[in-house]
């Protein structure tokens, strides 16, 4: 259930975020979802696409540096207070949330959301418990 997350460190300057995901695109690697964070000289773009060893190997082979994560996807209730619902089973175990960012993926009346946790394995499981879905990889691009 967990889900490989690339973070791709680029210098801070116009054009440089266009000309990676153009790259990406011209290789046939649909980007599912992205974060961008940054401060004044670099940032981090947080990608997760369908094919990340491809999509590794092209970004490095462009002079990138990129380093592999390991996220989860949640299903959150699309309703207010949803969110805070999810935040209270990981808080009431003691987990503290690295970063999170939302998915454009939708299942129902669901949102998801990206988490980065540093005990994976024991979050999927108390979320689990409690009834709280953490989806697969292949469940987030049914075009195949």
């Amino acid at each position: 259930m967990k889900i490989r997350q690339l973070s791709v460190f680029m210098e801070n300057k116009p054009g440089r975020l266009r000309q990676l995901c153009a790259l990406l695109g011209e290789s046939g690697i649909n980007i599912l979802t992205a974060s961008l964070a940054d401060t004044e000289q670099f940032g981090i773009l947080r990608i997760i696409v369908k094919d990340w060893q491809n999509a590794k190997q092209i970004l490095e082979g462009a002079g990138c540096v990129v380093k592999t994560t390991e996220v989860i996807a949640v299903e959150v209730p699309d309703t207010p207070g949803g969110l805070a619902e999810v935040l209270a089973v990981l808080d009431e175990a003691g987990m503290n949330i690295e970063y999170m960012y939302a998915f454009t993926f939708r299942r129902q009346d669901r949102a998801v959301i990206i988490f980065r946790l540093k005990a994976l394995d024991q979050a999927i499981e108390v979320l689990a418990r409690r009834g709280i879905a953490v989806i697969d990889g292949a469940a987030m691009h049914p075009k195949g």
